[in-house]
């Protein structure tokens, strides 16, 4: 995992989840069973609907046409930086951060170099403002729907106590760009062409009006999230214009493949008592994970070793502070900016970068991961410091 895969094989990340739960299983140090028991079911069906409801939005074409729209706003460059930034991650809290990047990166590149402006700041910024605008809710990404599920976290309990860190987040990204950037806005480039999806306003409109039932639901509501999530899903499911096949191959197989492996392979290391070996070994030298402190520093150390989601996974069962569940999905998301593996967003937003002409370095990627990655922890620790002493 902390490779990104196996040396000398063609094994990704959710390659080596899998393998490991299929030896697992065929050498008996699980059975079928327990393996069947271990995954998650409520929150493989949560993230399964979302899924959709985010596929929703790219066959209508309105990542497409918000990323035309954002890089067309005339402002000064700075001020452009700080609508992309609100913009992407207030849709990152409502949907999927990953298929916002993929959808919107190449349209934003293009639109910023059209009009004479460097690329990277407006796409260094998405991919920042994604990771943070994910972690403001239950819903913004992965290990947060798994926090939330696994911990039984009320969904509006959890906006108050991270929409704050999240807003201060963007605010302190914005300040780093524009001082990184300062004087450097302009750059003339040609970029590849881009197959835009045509935009179907009554597609996108159906989308938020289940979107917005959605959360309504969330907020409001006592049904179990992945019933709601489901149910939306279902209806959209259910379209006489767009195909099934075609929302379906938008969902990220891969990750829920990724899911069930490491469901599996958590189980299996619990079962064998050898981690909670290790954790008495490692509360023997001082370290005691269930402490919010270093409970949140084994986060973010651990999310940029393995991904937050492995991460999270593993440190879930020690989860027992009233504020353990937005400790660890702020620390594990807000980890991610650090460096260039340590978030899929990351990834996306430079491999589609470079499919339109923009480089992006990891040097320079981390000239800007690093301090915002320092910022915004800095931010979260404060906030969750100031929670606790309140009570």
């Amino acid at each position: 995992m902390m490779a990104g895969g196996i040396p000398g094989m063609a094994l990704d990340r959710t390659g080596v989840a899998l393998l490991g739960a299929l030896v697992l299983i065929g050498t008996a140090r699980i059975s079928l069973a327990d393996a069947w028991l271990a995954i998650d079911v409520p929150t493989m069906a949560l993230l399964f609907g979302l899924m959709v409801v985010s596929a929703q939005f790219r066959l209508g074409g309105f990542y497409s046409r918000f990323a035309q729209r954002l890089a067309a706003i005339p402002l000064p460059p700075p001020a452009l930086l700080g609508v992309v930034l609100a913009g992407a991650g207030a849709l990152s809290a409502l949907l999927c951060n990953d298929i916002i990047c993929l959808a919107m990166t190449p349209l934003l590149a293009l639109g910023s170099a059209r009009r004479g402006l460097d690329p990277v700041p407006f796409l260094l910024g998405l991919a920042c403002a994604a990771n943070i605008g994910s972690a403001a809710t239950l819903i913004g990404n992965p290990q947060n729907m798994l926090i939330g599920q696994v911990l039984g976290l009320r969904f509006d309990v959890y906006l108050l106590q991270a929409a704050v860190p999240a807003l201060l987040g963007l605010l302190a990204t914005w300040g780093i760009l524009v001082w990184r950037f300062r004087g450097r806005w302009h750059l003339t480039r040609a970029l590849a062409p881009v197959d835009v999806r045509p935009f179907n306003r009554w597609q996108t409109i159906k989308g938020f009006l289940v979107l917005g039932a959605l959360v309504a639901a969330f907020l409001l509501g006592s049904w179990p999230r992945e019933m709601v999530a489901l149910a939306a899903a279902g209806i959209l499911l259910a379209s006489r214009k767009m195909a099934s096949r075609s929302m379906l191959q938008l969902v990220d197989w891969q990750l829920l493949v990724l899911f069930a492996g490491l469901f599996i392979v958590n189980r299996a290391l619990l079962l064998s008592s050898r981690l909670d070996h290790l954790v008495a070994s490692l509360r023997g030298a001082g370290i005691d994970l269930s402490q919010p402190a270093w409970l949140f520093g084994a986060s973010v150390a651990l999310s940029n070793l393995v991904s937050n989601v492995p991460a999270t996974m593993l440190l879930l069962p020690w989860a027992t502070h009233p504020l353990a569940g937005p400790l660890l999905a702020l620390s594990s998301t807000l980890a991610g900016n650090l460096i260039v593996v340590g978030s899929i967003a990351n990834i996306i937003v430079i491999d589609q970068a470079a499919q339109v002409g923009v480089k992006i370095t990891w040097r320079e990627h981390a000239r800007v991961g690093v301090p915002v990655t320092a910022a915004t922890l800095l931010i979260a620790a404060l906030w969750l410091a100031l929670l606790a002493a309140l009570g």
